[in-house]
């Protein structure tokens, strides 16, 4: 039950019950750090449903990334090609690296990753290409194996958002040579900070697990393969602590529910929407019929950026916290500095400025988000605005 007056936030961690549970007997247990029986769950539970070949848990999936990047051999003068709309940590994992980023457009329907632009990205350096699942919605990912097994790239799933979902009913971060997901408390699952490397690709089983343990072959020693275990590579400390796994334990157990909670609010988001989507007012999101997202977020696209701005703050004043998203990299100052872009990215450039995001998770209940509609419908009804407009770049025509 919600209160008129409560204020709606944009996004509340939902707790199963479980997690005190669990972290009081990893602490019973005596193991705090990483690699105990909460963390061998997880993983159990990460390569199960999402057909993974091994899935190593993370402080982050930043780490992930930068694991990724690490067995991917990225180094000076090596490119991977991304979306400009994607989080810094997708690009901040090839320049730490020593790699260039190269910065395509998105697809006007999903605002994934546009594989029509990889023909005047690719060069002979080269090394991989970076589907981000926006919102759990799954990019092209047939087109883009089939672009990268042509050229001799490696895929890296950047699948942050996408835990769950599924294209063409295979698992998202399951698809490419290797995947990366988040456990941040923004996500559908979460354990406050999180991830895991998907590996996918059998050549980089041996490897993953050294460069996850510091650099050494510390797991092997543990299973009796060898007497002593030393440094052998490059690493990090990247792993996770028992104590957040007994946590990430906890909503893994509950995913289906917390999943199928979210679908039901954004069913109930989309629905509300779909008038004024008819009138031109909105864009509402694109789910393509091959994909199964998990409602990771529902935002709207507005007219312009103007019309963002107003309805930000008109809802704000009925204490309703509704977001922008992502500024695109290639504008940033960092972007410019150590990547490249290809082509003008309109699109881009165009629904960065008009991309509202809306409360949504679990236990926000239809009460709140008839609110928030409410809201949102009282804003269009109280002041002319200009009609939506889809991105006008000719390379989608």
């Amino acid at each position: 039950m919600s209160s008129d007056n409560e204020p709606i936030v944009f996004n509340r961690t939902h707790v199963t019950g479980s997690e005190f549970i669990y972290m009081h007997e990893a602490i019973g247990n005596g193991h705090l750090a990483s690699s105990g029986p909460f963390s061998r769950r997880c993983a159990r539970w990460l390569e199960s449903h999402t057909a993974c070949r091994r899935a190593l848990l993370t402080h982050s999936c930043t780490a992930a990334l930068e694991t990724a990047f690490t067995l991917a051999e990225i180094g000076p003068g090596d490119e991977v090609i991304m979306p400009s709309f994607t989080f810094v940590s997708t690009a901040n994992a090839v320049v730490g690296r020593g790699g260039t980023p190269v910065f395509v457009d998105v697809r006007p329907d999903t605002l994934c990753i546009d594989e029509r632009q990889f023909d005047g990205a690719v060069t002979p350096h080269t090394k991989a290409i970076v589907p981000v699942h926006y919102a759990g919605v799954g990019c092209e990912m047939t087109a883009i194996g089939a672009f990268a097994a042509d050229n001799g790239l490696l895929v890296i799933e950047d699948a942050a958002q996408a835990l769950g979902a599924t294209v063409d009913e295979r698992p998202l971060g399951g698809i490419g040579h290797l995947g990366a997901i988040s456990f941040h408390e923004t996500k559908n699952v979460s354990c406050g900070e999180g991830g895991a490397l998907l590996v996918n690709d059998e050549r980089f089983l041996e490897r993953a697990e050294i460069v996850h343990e510091k650099g050494t072959d510390r797991s092997r020693f543990y299973r009796g393969e060898v007497d002593k275990y030393t440094w052998v590579d490059v690493g990090s400390s990247y792993a996770l602590s028992e104590l957040a796994a007994a946590y990430l334990w906890a909503q893994l157990e509950h995913e289906r529910a917390i999943t199928a909670a979210r679908l039901r609010l954004w069913g109930v988001y989309h629905s509300a929407f779909a008038e004024l989507e008819a009138e031109g007012l909105v864009r509402r999101p694109v789910v393509p019929e091959s994909c199964r997202h998990n409602a990771h977020m529902y935002y709207l696209l507005t007219a312009d950026a103007k019309t963002r701005g107003s309805l930000i703050a008109h809802v704000a004043k009925r204490d309703i916290h509704a977001v922008f998203h992502y500024v695109p990299l290639h504008s940033s100052e960092a972007g410019r500095k150590y990547g490249r872009s290809v082509g003008r990215l309109e699109t881009t450039t165009d629904v960065s400025a008009r991309l509202v995001r809306l409360p949504l998770w679990p236990d926000l209940g239809t009460e709140r988000v008839e609110r928030v509609v409410g809201a949102i419908h009282e804003f269009f009804e109280s002041k002319p605005t200009a009609a939506t407009r889809e991105p006008s770049s000719s390379v989608h025509r």
